[in-house]
């Protein structure tokens, strides 16, 4: 079977929306009919609006200023702004939204139904703030751990003055969002940090200077589907405590500085949330300031809370309202933030250590301990998400915790160093590489990186299928067994009976580019939920779902221009062959094309829509030999009429000062 899906990632990248009630104002009946009459107030709805995106494993810090969110109703009336920043708008690292949500609060919007959105962002010199991964991938053209000048950072598409220069983002939307009174409401945007043309390097000849970044908010940012609000994953969520009441406490919620100060200091927002105990499962409070001692709570929160900065692990109910799992407290913002955040770089099973990378760019190494609690979040299943799945050391086993995973750490003592390790919350458990090994049980991921202590092999069983929907993707829709599906092409995921036979096809496709580079093998990413008990030879990790990825090939040259829909291209500097690439003009599946150009030392970057005429020409008369290109593509199926070709999903064309890699 297969059902249609929109463009979905894993690193999945969220700005979400989800309504509680009705917030309705009366409508006032009786009155004159003439044309001096007042309309009646128009009514809306409560939407809870969050922000998250995909990951990156070559950034520690992608740091955007959001200053407000605005809707675009369908039947052509002005759009309505739902939600603008408090003042100074925080800076939100989009790295640590590694497919999470972060809680930016409740806002009011129309009853109405909608066609878009306009999200606008800061677009300033500095208020996109770039630090690269201490450990960034193969052939990354920045340097690991630093902080990119804001001199070389080029925001694109921004308008106003200097000064207050802003970058209005236009999303349409792949169906028309309704708000309504007589269910939640769901508005998903993603921020996708693995879009290619997001963060484009432009790496000229040495002569020429340093490299530039160009950030491009067109195109990476969209809306995304959202099933049921109990499968979604929130980042950990500060603030200052206002009141507490019982079973439930107020907050007004904080933002962390960006770049990180030291001690680490708080905006605070006007936004305030409702946090309620957890009365079946119990809620874990945590005094930071005496070495966090705990305390389960299952009917009321205890009066010390009020006034203290908190930190809370909370899920979300169908309804949208908020429990707590967990909450720390501190009367000091430092205390509560001071507690490891971010994608894990490695693991040492033998020093039984973690490292993970901060905020600022650099590795911080936490200390795993005898009494060190692992938890794996799963909030759809409050009882699960409430227990742990390992304790000490001896749950750093070969490849059930590896480089990639996000977690949360927090710290018996925040002063100790090492810090060691109070808890480990594992957010999200994604798993990437080069797939081999698919049979009809479970395939292998390879993962290669820099340095090889952080390289991986890991084998994963499939969610079995059972003849009908038993699980959710992380979005909350629902899925029969084990689905997959390319990166954007088709837009269909394959799920059902017969999915994991046609992934064994797909994924054993292979191009030979010869020379240094050799063969390109199908690539993929997976999230992960842990089954404890796992099938001979494989992980306790099961995967639910595979994308199969684009490879991000080097940069090549033109051998052939294009006829029909395909060109040759052989890599630079690789002494190899000249392969075939497959591209798409199709409306609505055809391949992203862009020209980045630099010129005066300001790299622009045009898209290219190929099913239109006049672009599909550009495009075609542009691809001269020796042409430099960039080809994001996975391998065509083996056993196909195209097998060992390319189909691109993304292709760079460069002109004016050329790059040098």
């Amino acid at each position: 079977m297969k059902r249609i899906m929109l463009r979905r990632v894993l690193s999945s990248a969220l700005v979400t929306g989800l309504g509680a009630l009705l917030a309705a104002c009366g409508g006032g009946g009786g009155g004159s009919a003439s044309n001096s009459s007042t309309p009646p107030p128009m009514q809306s709805a409560t939407v809870q609006l969050l922000v998250s995106d995909a990951s990156s494993d070559d950034w520690a810090t992608i740091g955007v200023q959001l200053l407000s969110v605005a809707l675009i109703p369908a039947d052509g009336g002005a759009d309505v702004t739902i939600w603008t920043a408090s003042s100074p708008a925080p800076t939100l690292n989009l790295v640590q939204l590694d497919d999470l949500a972060d809680i930016l609060g409740p806002v009011s919007a129309p009853l109405n139904t909608y066609s878009g959105m306009v999200v606008t962002v800061a677009g300033n010199p500095g208020d996109v703030v770039l630090t690269a991964s201490s450990n960034p991938s193969a052939g990354f053209p920045g340097t690991a751990g630093a902080t990119i000048p804001s001199s070389q950072i080029q925001i694109k598409g921004t308008q106003g003055t200097s000064g207050s220069l802003t970058v209005p983002i236009n999303v349409t939307f792949d169906s028309p969002l309704t708000i309504s009174s007589s269910a939640p409401n769901a508005l998903d945007v993603e921020f996708n940090l693995a879009h290619p043309a997001f963060i484009v390097a432009h790496n000229p000849p040495a002569a020429e200077g340093a490299t530039l970044w160009a950030v491009n908010f067109n195109g990476p940012v969209r809306r995304h589907p959202l099933g049921d609000l109990r499968w979604l994953v929130l980042r950990h969520s500060y603030g200052t405590v206002q009141t507490v009441s019982g079973a439930s406490f107020t907050m007004l919620r904080d933002f962390p500085l960006l770049p990180a100060s030291n001690p680490e200091g708080e905006i605070t927002s006007t936004t305030q949330l409702t946090i309620n105990v957890d009365s079946t499962n119990g809620t874990i409070v945590y005094d930071v300031d005496n070495d966090d001692a705990r305390t389960v709570v299952n009917s009321a929160f205890p009066s010390a809370l009020a006034g203290k900065f908190v930190r809370v692990a909370a899920r979300y109910q169908q309804d949208g309202s908020l429990t707590a799992v967990r909450v720390w407290y501190s009367s000091t913002f430092a205390n509560v933030w001071l507690s490891p955040e971010g994608h894990v770089l490695s693991v040492d099973d033998a020093a039984g250590t973690l490292t993970i990378e901060s905020e600022d760019g650099t590795p911080q190494q936490v200390l795993i301990g005898a009494d060190t609690l692992f938890y794996f979040r799963k909030p759809q299943n409050p009882s699960v998400d409430a227990a742990s799945i390992g304790q000490g050391p001896g749950f750093l086993a070969s490849a059930d915790i590896v480089r990639g995973f996000k977690v949360h750490v927090s710290s018996m003592n925040v002063s100790s160093n090492p810090i060691v390790a109070d808890t480990v919350d594992i957010e999200t458990a994604n798993y990437g590489g080069t797939i081999s090994a698919a049979t009809g049980t479970g395939f292998t991921y390879t993962r290669d990186y820099v340095a090889s202590s952080d390289d991986y092999t890991a084998s994963l069983g499939y969610l079995p299928y059972t003849g009908s929907d038993n699980n959710m993707d992380p979005s909350g829709v629902a899925i029969s067994g084990f689905d997959w599906w390319f990166f954007t092409f088709p837009t269909q995921a394959d799920t059902g009976a017969d999915a994991i036979g046609d992934f064994e096809s797909a994924s054993n496709g292979a191009v030979d580019f010869g020379g240094s580079f050799g063969q390109m093998n199908a690539s993929g990413a997976s999230y992960a939920t842990w089954v404890g008990a796992p099938a001979a030879g494989m992980s306790p990790w099961q995967v639910p779902m595979a994308i199969l990825e684009p490879t991000p090939l080097p940069l090549a040259q033109i051998v052939q221009g294009v006829t029909g829909s395909s060109f040759t291209m052989s890599l630079v500097n690789n002494g190899g062959n000249a392969v075939t690439v497959d591209f798409d003009a199709t409306a609505g599946s055809a391949t992203l094309v862009y020209q980045v150009n630099r010129s005066d030392g300001v790299v622009t970057i045009t898209p290219l829509d190929l099913s239109n005429s006049a672009d599909f020409t550009t495009f075609t008369t542009s691809l001269t030999a020796s042409t430099l290109v960039k080809v994001w593509g996975v391998p065509q199926p083996a056993g196909t009429a195209a097998s060992g070709a390319v189909k691109a999903y993304v292709i760079f064309y460069y002109t004016g000062t050329l790059p040098s890699s």
